[in-house]
């Protein structure tokens, strides 16, 4: 056991993105000499497993919204709020047993509401302190400003991953506002941004398909492709982001090739060498693009509110194309020539990562 101290992390369980952004902040709290621990539900226990083989995993799952076939997705969040209200206060008081059997001396909660603990230091990482509403709804996004600042009020740090500045990621969600004293930028949180002997599954040239986000839209999304990609001549590998299941499943009409799930030193490999790539506008999935130093074209979750701003956001800055899920067909174009990232937000963000930690590590110590 590591004599600094011990850190429960638990991300949202909302896609695996909220779970892989915590990788490297694993890696670098491992590198400081804290031992980690991992709270959260199977899916994303089972990532964190494929990266970490000697840390402790605890079942501790969060709440699970899903997606509505029928409904814009701040219409199933709005009926959902109830329940989240509820698993937020229940997890609260979940985590008081957590942190005395375990002895947990720092909690990080990625998006958790209810990870808060007024005796050690607690840490809320969100890339969203403004909460996008509908256009014809935005005059009431102040009152989710106000909600979310009593929420990051009741943790001793708020990290938000992303760039200060005018060169940023994640816009009017994170810039452009009044933000509590107890936040930090970190830069940019991505897996890839480790240095590791990547390896290689596939040795001829292929575009990638990255599916994201919870059910069902993730299914629909694929359906949505299969057409587009079997109609063409070129190689396609869809990668569906299922860690708890076999690595390679099957291949189809001759050009596709399937993977549930790849560790981030094949993933990072299979990415880098792609002709192109299709993902969702999810911010993780993003990170990882710049941490890749690739473009893509980027196709929103439908009434998924967030994801529409930040196409649309990274679209105008020029750093990718974006298209709707709903005028996807196989007459769609969907590859042209794309610009990279701006060159140094990687540097910028392993040098900010490092110096929020410290500030962390040594509030922490001074404390005791």
């Amino acid at each position: 056991m590591n004599s600094k101290g011990n850190i429960l992390i638990c991300p949202l369980e909302w896609g695996l993105g909220h779970a892989a952004r915590m990788i490297p902040m694993v890696q670098e709290l491992r590198n400081k000499g804290y031992n980690i621990l991992i709270g959260s539900g199977e899916e994303h226990l089972a990532m964190f497993r494929e990266e970490f083989a000697d840390i402790k995993f605890i079942r501790f799952p969060g709440f699970r919204t899903g997606y509505s076939r029928f409904l814009p997705q701040y219409l199933h969040m709005l009926l959902k709020t109830p329940w989240l209200l509820y698993h937020s206060v229940k997890e609260h008081y979940g985590l008081k047993h957590i942190i005395r059997e375990y002895n947990i001396d720092i909690v990080i909660s990625d998006n958790r509401f209810g990870l808060w603990n007024k005796d050690i230091t607690t840490v809320y990482v969100t890339h969203m302190p403004r909460i996008p509403f509908p256009v014809m709804f935005r005059f009431l996004e102040f009152t989710g400003i106000f909600l979310h600042r009593l929420v990051i009020k009741r943790y001793t740090f708020c990290l938000i991953p992303d760039l200060p500045g005018e060169e940023n990621l994640s816009g009017r969600l994170s810039h452009n506002l009044k933000l509590p004293a107890n936040t930090r930028y970190t830069g940019i949180l991505s897996r890839f941004m480790s240095d590791f002997n990547t390896g290689r599954i596939e040795d001829s040239e292929h575009n990638t398909v990255i599916l994201s986000g919870p059910e069902p839209q993730r299914t629909i999304l694929k359906n949505k492709l299969i057409p587009i990609a079997g109609s063409s001549k070129e190689k396609y590998i869809f990668l569906e982001g299922k860690p708890q299941s076999e690595t390679l499943i099957k291949t189809e009409t001759g050009n596709i090739v399937f993977y549930n799930h790849l560790p981030a030193r094949l993933m990072k490999q299979l990415v880098k060498e792609s002709s192109h790539i299709i993902c969702r506008s999810g911010y993780s999935t993003l990170m990882d693009l710049v941490a890749l130093n690739r473009s893509a074209l980027v196709i929103p979750t439908p009434g998924q509110t967030e994801q529409e701003y930040l196409a649309h956001y990274l679209a105008g800055k020029g750093w990718c194309c974006t298209v709707a899920q709903k005028k996807l067909d196989v007459n769609t174009p969907l590859f042209t020539a794309l610009p990279g990232w701006p060159d140094d937000m990687i540097n910028r963000s392993k040098s900010l990562l490092s110096k929020v930690l410290e500030e962390l590590s040594d509030y922490h110590h001074k404390k005791e």
